[in-house]
């Protein structure tokens, strides 16, 4: 007897699936990034408007004065969709962890030189900063329009609340793990001069309506000033004793920034670039809050970076005028 086995090849109708097939088309194998992050917004046949906003859909372009012919134009560099934000996170996060271990088992902290040890103690109000600006990101998340651009928001969100988390484990490694020096960073958030400028911008921008200036207030204007100049390291510092190991302590924070700083660029270069209109009214959205910001954070730079912080401050800005004169969205 013979058996005869036959093969069949199943051609695929299609690569893809149909949101992606009628952005990229129907015959072009896509990336996962892409398959996950557009045309996923819902924009049909909903139930209910919201009760607490009844002149909008619970989903609304209107939300915010930026216009944009499609809301899925923008892209994040990253290409971050939710696999390969974790696979990169779970890295920071492992080499991060490394560095706690490190410091808290070679009891690294207390060789800390005073200076060092008071710029690591004001950077621990901080915590409260990152946990409005991940209070920010929400909103963006919630009621922004178009999935493009709100997963990169959530992201951040998520990544800010990482940030205070490991604020915060710094203070409880400089006090041993009492609690006492995250309580009085608490009441210097709430009630120290210094720090009543940051506090009020932070919380003023809980309030406010519009999603895509809350985006460019907080992640362009407040980030691209306060990282810098709190983060950043003024040349030679790395040699006095604890430097190197503040420095470890923060790298997930240093790290961070320029790696987010891509999506934010591109997301405002892409608004900004669809009209001019566009373009005027986020340029006015960035003077109205940067002129804010810097008066917010000049307070902070002695507590921050000690007798280094003006040359830093003074980088940090001239640093923020390029960035946002690259962006094209620079004062006339």
């Amino acid at each position: 007897m013979t058996v005869e086995i036959k093969t069949t090849a199943v051609e695929p109708i299609r690569q893809n699936f149909g949101t992606v097939a009628r952005r990229f088309g129907a015959d072009k194998a896509v990336s996962r990034y892409q398959e996950a992050s557009f045309d996923l917004q819902a924009q049909d046949n909903f139930h209910y408007r919201p009760v607490w906003d009844p002149e909008r859909e619970i989903y609304d372009r209107r939300r915010t004065a930026v216009q944009m012919a499609d809301w899925e134009v923008f892209k994040d560099p990253r290409q971050f969709y939710y696999a390969s934000y974790c696979i990169q996170r779970a890295r920071m996060q492992e080499a991060a962890e490394k560095s706690f271990d490190f410091v808290e088992k070679n009891q690294l902290i207390g060789l800390m030189a005073e200076p060092v040890r008071q710029r690591a103690e004001a950077l621990l109000p901080l915590r409260h900063a990152e946990w409005a600006a991940n209070q920010h990101n929400c909103f963006v998340t919630a009621y922004g329009f178009g999935s493009s651009i709100t997963q990169g928001a959530m992201y951040a969100a998520t990544d800010r609340l990482a940030i205070a988390q490991y604020l915060s484990r710094i203070g409880l490694l400089l006090d041993g793990s009492s609690g006492r020096a995250l309580d009085a960073a608490k009441r210097q958030w709430l009630e120290d001069t210094a720090w009543q400028p940051l506090r009020r911008l932070c919380e003023d921008l809980l309030v406010r309506k519009d999603w895509f200036e809350l985006l460019v207030a907080q992640d362009l204007v407040i980030d691209g000033l306060l990282h810098p100049l709190a983060f950043g390291r003024p040349a030679g510092t790395l040699a006095e004793p604890g430097a190197a190991t503040l420095a470890m302590l923060t790298e997930f924070i240093e790290d961070w920034f320029p790696e987010n700083r891509k999506w934010v660029d591109a997301c405002v270069a892409a608004a900004a670039g669809e009209s001019a209109a566009n373009r005027a009214l986020i340029a006015c959205w960035v003077k109205d809050w940067s002129a804010r910001a810097v008066a917010a954070i000049a307070p902070l730079v002695p507590l921050l970076q000690g007798e280094a912080g003006a040359a830093l401050w003074d980088q940090a800005q001239a640093a923020w005028q390029a960035r946002i004169a690259k962006l094209g969205l620079a004062p006339a």
